[in-house]
């Protein structure tokens, strides 16, 4: 065989053990059930001092079978503390929620349950959703290092419960962060936060229709932070009111 088919077949032998060697590291999806997941989304900052007893709180829902996101706003930044978490998409999101829900601000920390303020997150975890049939069928999958794809499929045979459209997003979080605080409200504290959301990106709006069409869905993902545990989040949501219709956490190793 000439040399240069050696090393050709060489190479060639060597990119399938890699891809093998990724395809059997990667095996890692989920899919929703049949009643809605819980999602709570957390808006909070750094530089908010009434913050940290609702982050703590969002810490002690690991494992619980819920999506939660702490999504870390900026607007509080003015007074002398910049959040490194924050990001303008999320004060939008924020900003969204609150008008669906007819608030007439934003403040933090605030707490939405399935689309809907929450002000009363202290009293403990209610899960109006535990038998309430989804609304959608969700499958992620990992398709490579950083790249994630899955299937939604509305569900369309329960009375009173179809949805026109329905839009959906995705987001990484992560847990274990933390900040010495050296200035605003918090100055001197040791803040510690978990479910930070480092990545949002919407997955676009779409039409319900009268028959349970799957819908395909790709995400990119930023890389992995090391020392981090992260989760792929995608939640499906009625794009008109808000209301979850079903949500999946993915969590994979490496």
């Amino acid at each position: 065989m000439p040399p240069a088919a050696t090393k050709l077949m060489a190479t060639t032998t060597l990119l399938m053990v890699a891809s093998s060697t990724f395809s059997a590291q990667h095996q890692c999806t989920a899919s929703s059930g049949s009643t809605i997941t819980p999602v709570i989304e957390l808006y909070t900052s750094e530089g908010c001092s009434s913050c940290p007893p609702a982050d703590k709180w969002a810490s002690s829902l690991k494992d619980k079978g819920v999506v939660v996101q702490a999504f870390h706003v900026g607007y509080w930044d003015y007074l002398g503390w910049v959040d490194r978490f924050a990001a303008p998409a999320y004060t939008n999101r924020q900003r969204e929620v609150a008008a669906r829900n007819n608030l007439r601000s934003i403040y933090t920390p605030q707490a939405v349950l399935n689309g809907r303020d929450w002000p009363n997150w202290s009293t403990g975890l209610v899960q109006p959703s535990a038998v309430e049939p989804a609304r959608a069928s969700i499958t992620v999958r990992q398709l490579g290092a950083d790249q994630f794809e899955a299937s939604v499929t509305p569900v369309t045979n329960l009375p009173g419960l179809q949805t026109a459209s329905w839009s959906a997003y995705w987001t990484i979080t992560e847990h274990g962060h933390n900040s010495r605080v050296q200035a605003g409200e918090n100055a001197g504290e040791f803040l510690k936060h978990d479910f930070v959301v480092r990545q949002y990106t919407q997955a676009g709006d779409y039409k319900a229709g009268s028959a349970a069409v799957p819908q395909k869905l790709t995400f990119r993902s930023i890389a992995p932070t090391p020392g981090h545990a992260r989760q792929v989040n995608l939640v499906v949501f009625d794009t008109k009111t808000g209301s979850t219709l079903q949500a999946v956490s993915l969590q994979c190793a490496g």
